[in-house]
């Protein structure tokens, strides 16, 4: 027999676990967590450095601390999870598919909530020349070797990719007695937080190479150097500028990728840009009855940012399943001159409890700039900021009393203006 389950929530990270919580505080008992790894906490387990909590906890936490005090909750309010279980399929009428030791499980779900988090973009996807020696690893594969494992892969280091992951690598590798030689950037900036890029590279002297790739590697069966070449301004290796580096570890930070293999599936719509579902502003997708959430449906720079919005999914979730929250078409959110995307990308303005959240990114480094808000041709906000960078997401509010001014708009429009 198909078992009826309210809400599935597929992914045990900080996502899951917010948005279960949340679920749970909305009033729904019938809830269901499906985690794949053999623990919940998803990939904080690893994260050891601090930075965790600010926002949600108001103090400083490790990752698996922060997952500690969700899981908690979890337990605390006895809902269900399984752990060591994997999710083959889902369908548009929400039905799930899972294989654990067990056997085979089948699912009728009420609502779906997406939490399954995203993967590192490998070596594969650079077309890097060379052979294949051992030594390239992507950064959290390295991070797993060393926080999980107590296995250091290499003792000369060069990172390519300045994401967050990167970054905290290649100041751990550094604690642990490695020598990092050098962090090489594709872009003319780098794609981590600020805050990272001077506590893990310039507190401890490692160079950050911008506008630089590595064009090969060296070793037939351990990495025995890579080149690196500067990049112009197509992102094509410069002739003469070739600079060898003798290094026996090569590490991957160049972009995660949301994983929504199951959320194809299931017939939703994946946006280009973010690689991840198209969201109203209750955080569900284009089937009824299936929500998406943190970094499956676009890669945050906060975990607190993930664990807010996922709450709200799960309350959303329930709503749904109450009868209270059905599919609505909303008004479309636009991108101008620099901003990449919105998430949600519409807005339904009878769905808004009070305050609507607009996160997105911007597509390089902006200097003395206005964030803009139009409704229609109307300049609602402008508001300035001395930097923005891709590495940091930014959040526009909307709240709910904004729509009685404007309510026949027909498009809300986000840009940056100088």
């Amino acid at each position: 027999m198909m078992e009826k389950i309210d809400i599935v929530i597929i992914g045990g990270g900080p996502a899951g676990l917010a948005a279960a919580i949340g679920a749970k505080q909305a009033g729904i008992d019938n809830i269901l967590i499906i985690e794949r790894e053999a623990y919940l906490g998803g990939i904080l387990n690893q994260c050891i450095h601090n930075g965790f909590g600010l926002h949600i906890f108001q103090e400083e936490l490790t990752g698996p601390e922060y997952a500690a005090r969700y899981e908690a909750q979890v337990k605390e309010a006895n809902i269900p999870y399984l752990l060591n279980t994997m999710v083959l399929d889902i369908t548009a009428d929400k039905k799930v598919t899972a294989v654990n030791q067990d056997g085979l499980l089948e699912i009728d779900a009420g609502a779906i909530v997406l939490a399954m988090g995203c993967r590192e973009r490998p070596r594969g996807a650079l077309n890097i020349p060379g052979n294949r020696p051992v030594g390239i690893y992507t950064a959290g594969t390295a991070q797993k070797f060393v926080n999980l494992d107590g296995f250091l892969p290499g003792k000369k280091v060069v990172v390519l990719g300045s994401g967050d992951i990167g970054l905290i690598m290649a100041r751990r590798m550094t604690l642990e007695g490695a020598e990092v030689k050098a962090v090489v950037e594709l872009m003319p900036f780098s794609g981590g937080l600020k805050r990272n890029i001077v506590q893990c590279l310039d507190d401890f002297g490692i160079p950050l190479k911008l506008a630089h790739t590595v064009i090969e590697v060296k070793g037939k069966e351990r990495l025995e150097g890579v080149t690196i070449a500067q990049v112009d301004e197509n992102r094509k290796p410069i002739r003469g500028t070739e600079e060898y580096i003798t290094c026996d570890t090569l590490l991957l930070s160049v972009g995660l990728i949301p994983e929504n293999e199951l959320s194809r599936n299931a017939g939703v719509v994946i946006s280009d840009i973010t690689s991840g579902p198209i969201v109203n502003e209750s955080f569900q997708t284009n089937v009824p009855g299936v929500f998406a959430c943190g970094n499956v449906l676009h890669v945050h720079d906060l975990v607190d940012f993930v664990s807010e919005e996922s709450e709200q999914a799960g309350k959303n979730a329930a709503s749904y399943v109450q009868g209270k929250k059905v599919q609505s078409t909303g008004i479309p959110l636009n991108t101008k001159n620099g901003v990449r995307y919105t998430v949600p990308a519409t807005i339904d303005p009878s769905s808004i409890p009070d305050k609507v959240d607009i996160r997105f990114r911007v597509a390089e480094v902006f200097k003395n700039h206005y964030i803009s808000v139009y409704f229609d041709d109307d300049r609602h906000i402008r508001r300035k900021r001395l930097i923005l960078t891709p590495g940091e997401m930014e959040t526009v509010t909307l709240k709910k009393d904004v729509f009685d001014t404007y309510p026949d708009v027909k498009k809300i429009t986000i840009t940056l203006e100088e």
